[in-house]
């Protein structure tokens, strides 16, 4: 058998909307907003550098359909390197970039082969001896075991299977072409090039099962590092490494605060805290999400100016690295006493706020307002899974406790 390497990316999700709307520097917003795109250049600068023989992209090159013809282009640009490289693309359509997502087209080098999406395709490199299968996604739900129906393996070839799948399930991933690792290993094939999950996973070692992640964290949700897999194969033996891609990182930080601490002491534990932050950010930029928690006497203090409190948490961050930058403060501080004080009972204000839990119908009214809100909002804003940085419950429980701090300072 002969030897070879290749470069298994999956979830590029070009043309993305950035999701850390609560930055509010417009250039490290659009630092991030960008960073997808530098990713793959990075990783196509990666693959050109390496001299790879092929590049597997197993799902959801795009994030859905083009506004514009913009992104088209952008991978156009990139995939022609890599042909001008003479590096060849197997390209595999995901739930995003399914065949009924895309209605826009742009016309790709000829290095670029797509798997079938009505029925299972194989793709040849005769002089490697290496035999790819795949099938794409026709529609944005594939509920059915793709899996099963692929081709046999070509007998003394290297065999790869490219799907996008959920496997058995992957929280918070939709279930998309359910299968198993036994319904993996029945077609005999050598390694298995999977997509739609994330985060990077070794699921399985023989044959070697592999979600590479995504290439770029988008939101909160998508942190640490991000990149796509290096598999070499030399006779018969595989090794895998990744490569990282990455510009920019999302993180998330809890910090326990002391009843006494005046919000200078906090601040202290915060940058504290910090240090151990810095060292996982490996020269990129940082988009922190920061939870102080605990019971503390100055929380009403701390509530009735939390702009300002964020402004200081945001100059505390700079004062540990000039590049992380506070994507979102949670101030999940509770009282010294009850919530009540003599300044809130004197006003009646707890028979009106309840102190845990709100109606239905005082949510539904709230959701009602902030959809008002919301659809003013300017420039896609609005698109966001939480475009006013909260869920319902928590914005009403930010303004209970506003209340209640104005109300306890008279």
């Amino acid at each position: 058998m002969t030897s070879f390497r290749f470069i298994h990316a999956a979830d590029l999700h070009l043309g993305s909307p950035f999701q850390g709307l609560a930055l509010k520097d417009a250039a490290i917003a659009e630092l991030f907003i960008e960073a997808s795109r530098k990713a793959f250049s990075t990783l196509v600068d990666q693959a050109i550098e390496r001299s790879v023989d092929f590049f597997i992209v197993a799902g959801d090159a795009y994030d859905g359909d083009w506004k514009d013809n913009k992104i088209g282009l952008f991978f156009n640009r990139e995939v022609a390197r890599l042909e001008r490289a003479g590096i060849p693309v197997f390209l595999l359509k995901g739930n995003h970039d399914a065949e009924s997502v895309i209605t826009k087209t742009i016309t790709l080098p000829k290095n670029v082969s797509e798997f079938p999406v009505n029925k299972p395709g194989s793709f040849k490199l005769e002089h490697l001896k290496v035999a790819l299968h795949g099938q794409g996604f026709a529609e944005r739900s594939a509920n059915e075991n793709l899996a099963l129906a692929y081709p046999k393996p070509e007998t003394g070839w290297f065999n790869i299977g490219v799907l996008h799948t959920s496997l058995t399930g992957r929280e918070p991933h939709a279930p998309y072409a359910p299968c198993s690792i036994e319904d993996l290993r029945s077609r005999g094939y050598d390694y298995w090039a999977l997509g739609h999950v994330h985060d990077f996973e070794v699921v399985h070692d023989d044959p070697l099962v592999v979600f590479p992640g995504n290439l770029q964290g988008r939101s909160i949700r998508e942190q640490g590092s991000k990149g796509a897999v290096l598999v070499t194969v030399e006779d018969g033996r595989i090794t895998h490494e990744r490569v990282i891609t990455d510009g920019a990182r999302f993180g998330q930080l809890k910090v326990e605060v002391e009843p006494d601490d005046a919000p200078p002491a906090i601040l202290q534990r915060l940058e504290t805290a910090l240090d151990d932050v810095t060292d996982t950010m490996e020269e990129r930029p940082l988009a922190l999400r920061i939870t102080l928690e605990g019971r503390n006497r100055f929380r009403s203090e701390i509530m009735s100016r939390r702009g300002d409190f964020r402004d200081e948490v945001q100059a505390a961050c700079h004062r540990a690295h000039a590049d992380i930058w506070l994507e979102k403060l949670e101030l999940r501080l509770e009282p010294v006493t009850e919530a009540g004080s003599a300044a809130t009972a004197a006003l009646g204000i707890e028979g009106l706020i309840p102190a845990d839990g709100f109606p239905q119908e005082v949510l539904a009214e709230a959701q009602a307002r902030i959809s008002e809100i919301v659809s003013r909002l300017p420039g896609g804003i609005g698109a966001a899974d939480l475009p006013l940085g909260d869920d319902v419950d928590a914005l009403l429980a930010e303004a209970r406790d506003l209340l209640y701090a104005r109300a306890a300072r008279g």
